[in-house]
């Protein structure tokens, strides 16, 4: 199985705090013990970086590095995914959906994706799956 992995995600995993902590964990857990094709894009790792730097500090960005991305393939955007995320967030027109979550949503269409490891709504209103 293919899972797309998003940054709430990723800080749900690492933030001990998180309100989906205890669930994200087992199934990250199971996720890695099932050899799971873990699949993201370089802008959720931007993302995540500044996020988790800012709310969890250093320690947590090199576990981050160290631990957590040898694990995960790196989609990059193209300048095409890019201009197609831009497109649908102008579209959309709402504050609270982001151009990461846009052009997420485009790298997940275009790997033919359905599952994601998030707790972001957005990917639900989109018509994919949440794992957690």
């Amino acid at each position: 199985m293919n899972i797309f992995i998003d940054t709430s995600g990723f800080i749900a995993v690492l933030n001990a705090d998180d309100d989906m902590h205890v669930r994200a964990k087992e199934v990250w857990i199971k996720m890695i013990s099932d050899r799971t094709n873990l699949i993201t894009n370089n802008y959720i790792l931007v993302e995540t970086f500044a996020l988790v730097q800012s709310r969890l500090g250093m320690a947590a960005v090199r576990a981050f590095q160290e631990d957590i991305l040898p694990l995960i393939h790196v989609e990059w955007v193209d300048e095409i995914s890019h201009k197609m995320g831009v497109s649908a967030l102008l579209a959309t027109g709402r504050k609270k959906l982001s151009l990461v979550d846009c052009v997420s949503f485009e790298t997940m269409r275009k790997l033919a994706l359905r599952n994601v490891f998030t707790v972001d709504k957005h990917f639900k209103d989109q018509g994919f799956k949440s794992v957690i």
